[in-house]
């Protein structure tokens, strides 16, 4: 397989000089761990002191990792991908709301995504998070098979509900619906109501798409019993292929309960889990579309084989690549240049609001060994091209 991924050029043709110094400053910020911490404390202070630093975040790290602050902001970003042939997903990044009108508030504005996606060639999918239609509690308790209270099975018909208006409007508009991963304790409830929601809405092709975080090493025996039950019942099977993005959070909860890790032992463990699920899925074409989120340039290629291997054009509807906005340019716009389904995550909400997902993605970037230095390796390079 020709290595592709390190045309800086491609990689790089929508930055401006000015864009690239600045994406030079925040992964170089972003390296020196001690620094990532300082800075996310004094950005959540400075936010809730109220004191006016937004317009500083916006020129700086926002504007980097996120579309814009609301859904019409997001479209010139969206248009300037797509003239490279890179797509979009739409990702309202709210996260931690804990009351009913603020589930209601992301319904809605999940609902406009799905709109958005379906007036627009260039956004193949909508997406939400569990967490953003429901209180992670009740996903929990569920999860761990005790009994709701009547106000609370109330509460959980609401959050049902709201599942199945989202994938109804998905299905009918004929719009891909990605549904984020979340922590192990809740992620039991989220899957089985995301599994009901495919045996209605993935009659025909695959709609409704769940994600795999195959750095547990349960996953995969999770596919290939969910594979056993689409066959039975007659429904397409949709799945997002991510690493995951909660080690630290599992690893010290497992500790503190005295459960054992969900997580694999190692990060060699984990790379081969997700080929294998890659593997499995492409093996299973016929009844499975991917969604393969990574930045990893080996399983990219790994995929990519695959296709090859098989005779699956690099265009066909139900595999595709992703990477989240602001990161491994490398991969998204080389894939694209070499006619691969490419989608970016791209983030939008109010500044405050999406701070709690700028700090988790500084501070993954700070533990993911090589990601860091990959990217500022790239772009010096890039730098270095241009002068």
């Amino acid at each position: 397989m020709e290595k592709i991924f390190n045309n800086t050029q491609v990689a790089f043709a929508l930055k401006s000089d000015t864009e690239l110094d600045r994406a030079y400053f925040l992964f170089k910020m972003i390296s020196n761990q001690p620094l990532v911490r300082i800075g996310a404390a004094v950005t959540n202070f400075a936010l809730n002191a109220h004191l006016p630093v937004e317009g500083l975040i916006r020129a700086t790290v926002f504007d980097h990792f996120c579309g814009g602050v609301n859904e019409n902001d997001c479209l010139s970003v969206v248009d300037r991908m797509y003239t490279k042939g890179v797509s979009s997903v739409l990702d309202y990044s709210v996260e931690g709301k804990e009351e009913e009108d603020q589930f209601d508030a992301a319904l809605a504005m999940t609902l406009k995504t799905v709109e958005f996606a379906k007036e627009r060639l260039a956004i193949p999918f909508a997406v939400f998070k569990p967490t953003g239609l429901g209180r992670f509690e009740l996903y929990e308790k569920l999860g761990e098979k005790k009994a709701l209270t009547p106000k609370e099975q109330e509460e959980w018909d609401r959050v049902v509900a709201r599942f199945d208006l989202v994938c109804s409007e998905a299905h009918k508009k004929n719009v891909a619906l990605l549904i984020d991963g979340e922590e192990s304790w809740m992620q039991d409830a989220a899957d089985d109501l995301v599994t009901e929601m495919m045996r209605k809405y993935n009659k025909e092709k695959a709609i409704v798409f769940n994600t795999l975080q195959m750095y547990r090493w349960d996953r995969l025996d999770y596919l290939k019993k969910l594979h056993d039950q689409a066959k039975n019942e007659g429904f397409f099977i949709g799945m997002k292929l991510v690493r995951g993005a909660y080690m630290e959070k599992e690893n010290n909860r497992a500790e503190e309960k005295g459960y054992p890790t969900p997580i694999c032992s190692s990060k060699e463990a984990t790379d081969a889990n997700y080929d294998a699920a890659v593997h499995y899925m492409i093996d299973h074409l016929e009844i499975m579309s991917i969604f393969a989120g990574t930045h990893n340039e080996e399983s990219t290629y790994n995929l990519m084989e695959l296709m090859q291997s098989k005779g699956v054009s690099t265009k066909d509807d139900r595999i595709w690549f992703g990477q989240l906005y602001g990161m491994s340019d490398n991969i998204s716009y080389n894939l694209a240049d070499h006619d691969y389904n490419v989608a970016k995550y791209l983030p939008f909400g109010p500044v405050k609001d999406v701070m709690p997902y700028l700090i988790r993605r500084a501070e993954e970037n700070t533990s993911v060994a090589g990601q860091t230095s990959r990217e500022l390796e790239m772009i010096k390079a890039e730098r270095k091209r241009r002068k």
